[in-house]
């Protein structure tokens, strides 16, 4: 039981780091406020080469500890981004040869996620 409870810990301090990066890179680019949000961006694309490294790391050397895996790449990288953690998860599928799930992932979150954020946009606008 205790073992969960620091994992917990692990993924919660990691996540609390992660959303600061996240804020502070968001602080650090209002210079390219052009319309296009380049912060995101380079969070997403950033926070995908961090999971990846850290990853591959995790299982092909012992350089990076089932614990340490948590406090970065599930903590850190998923406060950081969520992107990089669901382009990793799309990865595994394709490396597995799961061609088809990982397409009803990609297709199914973007197509679902665009859906779901103008229902939720209609649901807020009939209550106000």
């Amino acid at each position: 039981m205790q073992e969960r409870y620091a994992a917990l810990l692990l993924v919660g301090a990691g996540g609390f780091a992660g959303a600061v990066a996240r804020y502070l890179v968001a602080l650090a680019l209002p210079f390219l406020s052009t319309g296009f949000p380049f912060g995101t961006l380079i969070v997403n694309v950033s926070g995908c080469l961090l999971i990846g490294f850290i990853s591959e790391l995790s299982v092909t050397s012992s350089l990076v500890s089932p614990e340490l895996r948590l406090l970065l790449a599930t903590g850190f990288c998923g406060g950081f981004t969520t992107f990089s953690s669901y382009m990793y998860e799309i990865a595994s599928l394709l490396r597995d040869g799961e061609m088809l799930y990982a397409s009803l992932y990609l297709f199914g979150s973007i197509v679902g996620g665009i859906l779901c954020l103008y229902l939720g946009m209609q649901i807020a606008k009939v209550w106000t």
